[in-house]
């Protein structure tokens, strides 16, 4: 029954188009038309994919009318011989940063090859055999949300074995904003693999993999066969809302919208609500002075919250509006600096990997020196310029 549902979905998609999105009103006015996610558009990849041995780097967003673009292709007929996965796991639930092993899909029998733990970069024997690799994976907009590092690794890996890489794209929900300190290559990571790149880079994961592609950020000059599906009727001024959570702490429009600022915290003594009701909209501290309060228990996503069982004070972001949140349209360093200035033990405030989420070492001795705001922004401005000239060349939507 499942696969002649999937069938009809599919057959319908291919007629009449799908939504991959559950739309807002969009300021421009432009709610009438339908947005069409990158996977749904069958028409443009079909032909590229047919009788080919594909795999998908995908995991649980890669979703068309709720059901799996894995069993939607294989509903077509398409050879899906491999699965790749990113942090989180192919269904989305593991823990961040917990390490995902490799196995089988149940539901298919398919291989699925994790990306995460000490197996992030694909070997040449995970890619033999293979024609095509189809990535389809929900975004954020944030440097350190890994899913575009693994994409970077996946298209270094096509470009050595000479495998066409194609994006099936989705919307960037952070998409309408560029900000935040940038990457120094004294500090890249696979939180941050790319020098230059703000925090919040206002792309699309097809735009910002054109942009690996194009500007050479591949090792050694190597260069992807790289595609790019796109998304039907979107623009950066158009919300909307997504139909899954990206990560299992990433709940809700608000904490997506609350990410790129409150994500600074985790690199910090105090809580970002890991193990509550309000992962990503809420910070605390047993000693941080505050009404809020709440207590970090296990939970799936979440199984041991940084600290789990104590009584924490602070602040309760979720009371903010969504559509406040999504005109903040910045990174809040005022409530990075905030917190410091009220915490009252500075001295342990940041902890040792802060400045890899920052990108750079300076925030942390910027902030502790009580610089202000408009100071610390000011040292911005010429990478955040001239990293917009760079992503300009690469913008495929509005």
């Amino acid at each position: 029954m499942k696969s002649v549902i999937s069938l009809l979905i599919a057959i319908g998609m291919l007629l009449g188009g799908a939504s991959g999105v559950a739309d807002l009103p969009s300021a421009a006015g432009r709610a009438n038309d339908e947005l069409i996610t990158g996977d749904a558009r069958f028409d443009l990849y079909l032909p590229l994919i047919r009788g080919k041995k594909v795999a998908l780097l995908v995991n649980h967003t890669a979703m068309i009318n709720e059901v799996h673009l894995l069993d939607t292709l294989l509903t077509l007929g398409i050879d899906v011989v491999k699965i790749f996965a990113p942090e989180h796991g192919f269904r989305g639930t593991a823990d961040a940063g917990e390490h995902v092993a490799s196995g089988v899909d149940k539901s298919t029998g398919i291989p699925v090859i994790s990306l995460y733990g000490d197996h992030r970069k694909p070997r040449p024997e995970d890619l033999e055999g293979l024609d095509l690799v189809l990535f389809d994976i929900q975004d954020v907009g944030v440097r350190f949300y890994t899913y575009i590092s693994t994409m970077s690794y996946m298209m270094e890996a096509c470009a050595r074995e000479k495998i066409p890489f194609v994006v099936l794209d989705r919307p960037n929900p952070n998409g309408h904003f560029v900000d935040g300190p940038l990457m120094d290559t004294c500090c890249t990571s696979f939180i941050g693999l790319h020098a230059g790149v703000p925090v919040a880079h206002g792309m699309t994961v097809g735009e910002y993999g054109r942009m690996v592609n194009e500007e050479g950020w591949l090792p050694e000059g190597l260069k992807a066969d790289y595609r790019v599906i796109p998304v039907k009727n979107w623009s950066r001024d158009r919300a909307f809302r997504l139909p899954v959570r990206p990560s299992p702490n990433l709940p809700n429009m608000k904490a997506v919208y609350l990410y790129p600022t409150l994500c600074f915290f985790e690199a910090t003594v105090l809580s970002v609500g890991r193990g509550t009701e309000k992962p990503f909209q809420v910070i605390g501290h047993p000693d941080f002075p505050g009404d809020y309060h709440f207590t970090p228990k296990p939970v799936p996503g979440a199984r041991h919250p940084k600290l789990e069982g104590r009584l924490c004070h602070g602040i309760d972001y979720s009371l903010l509006s969504e559509d406040s949140l999504r005109a903040m349209a910045r990174i809040r360093l005022d409530w990075i600096i905030g917190a410091w200035q009220r915490f009252p033990d500075k001295s342990t405030f940041f902890l040792p990997h802060f400045y890899r989420l920052a990108g750079n070492r300076e925030l942390e001795e910027q902030i502790k020196a009580g610089l202000s705001e408009e100071e610390i922004r000011a040292s911005w401005a010429p990478g955040l310029q001239n990293f917009e000239q760079i992503r300009s060349k690469y913008l495929i939507y509005p």
